[in-house]
């Protein structure tokens, strides 16, 4: 019987190994899927971004009495109405600072050697800043790599504009659909799934649908509320660009650990232009915002919720990073979430009798 069990299990092993061989040798059959996957993964993550955002406001519409389609629309012309309020409150002061920084970006080479000059004159300081002609040369080989960056960056202009229009037109159809018969493709999941499995499956997608929603809501959330913050202390030092620099900080804050580093360069690099002093007061900033967040808000807002080890979240950014650049980055802690609830399933249900006997 363990012989007969053992070659059972080698012959599966080798005919897998097989199908993966075959499949490989007649790739050229899978392109045309993998290229529609590759296009549509995008529009689809933004939608279904939107879509837990939005949910709740078109469910509450419905148990009002109106239809899904009816407050998909609704929903529709009130963005279109803070689009038209954001253009004119907000994007004034914003497209003033944007134009002001841009005029400004081929100084900011001088203003940082300036800055620098200034501090070689202080015998503190001095010690720990490098001689002229090494800050020479490290500025250039800098200038150098943006330059090559923006080089490479303007040859694939076509494609990324492309991209971006595909994107903008395909995710209000793909959200609006997914608002109005969401609710319709759990059923069609589970029909497919064998009877006796159908009531764990209806679990499964609930759990994932449940911690896809809190994470999503809870993190648009927590940025908010740290963007303000952090606004009304850059307010309070006087920091330039600080709407502009706010709103570069609140995107890059989707990114995990990551994008509070990234967010945070930029502020350093325009405080110690203005003065040193202002780029030590914008550290403070940050850093008082992102205690606030981490141990007020978050655990208010997420509970335990999101039980994922700090060292587990930094596998996920370097794993997902490696394979699938920033995309894999953003939904490293999605997917995660969902293969861990699948996987605790199916342990549960296969594996842990078998295991508590052994």
């Amino acid at each position: 019987m363990m012989q007969s069990k053992y070659f059972r299990t080698c012959f599966g092993i080798i005919a897998l190994l097989l199908i993966i061989y075959l499949g490989s040798e007649i790739s050229f059959l899978f392109r045309p899927i993998v290229s529609m996957i590759n296009m549509l993964i995008v529009p689809v993550a933004m939608a279904g971004f939107f879509y837990y955002l939005l949910r709740p406001i078109v469910d509450y519409l419905e148990r009002q009495k109106i239809k899904r389609s009816i407050g998909v629309l609704m929903l529709y012309f009130v963005f279109a109405g803070l689009c038209a309020i954001f253009g004119i409150v907000v994007w004034p002061t914003l497209r003033e600072q944007m134009e002001t920084f841009i005029s400004n970006a081929p100084f900011l080479v001088e203003g940082v050697q300036e800055q620098i000059d200034q501090l070689q004159q202080n015998p503190y300081w001095s010690r720990f800043i490098p001689t002229e002609s090494e800050l020479t040369t490290s500025l250039t080989e800098y200038m150098n790599r943006i330059i090559t960056w923006i080089s490479n960056s303007i040859n694939n202009l076509i494609t990324v504009v492309s991209g971006v229009v595909i994107i903008i037109a395909t995710i209000p159809i793909i959200l609006y659909y997914m608002l109005k018969e969401g609710n319709k493709l759990p059923p069609r999941l589970l029909s497919v799934l064998p009877r006796r499995f159908r009531r764990d499956g209806q679990e499964v997608l609930g759990e994932i649908d449940s911690a896809l929603s809190n994470f999503i809501i809870g993190k648009v959330i927590l940025n908010l509320i740290l963007s303000v913050l952090i606004y009304i202390g850059f307010l309070i030092i006087g920091l330039p660009y600080s709407l502009l620099l706010t709103v570069i900080s609140f995107f890059l804050n989707f990114i995990p650990y990551i994008g509070a580093l990234l967010a945070t360069i930029p502020v350093v690099i325009v405080g110690f232009i203005e003065a040193p002093s202002i780029a030590i007061w914008s550290v403070v900033v940050i850093v008082i915002a992102q205690q606030i967040q981490d141990n007020i808000l978050t655990p208010v807002i997420y509970g335990k919720q999101l039980d994922i080890h700090p060292l587990t979240t930094v596998v996920l950014i370097l794993v997902g990073g490696d394979f699938f650049g920033l995309l894999g980055i953003l939904l490293a802690i999605p997917a995660y979430m969902i293969i861990k609830i699948l996987v605790v399933r199916i342990y549960e249900l296969f594996l842990a009798e078998k295991v508590e006997e052994a």
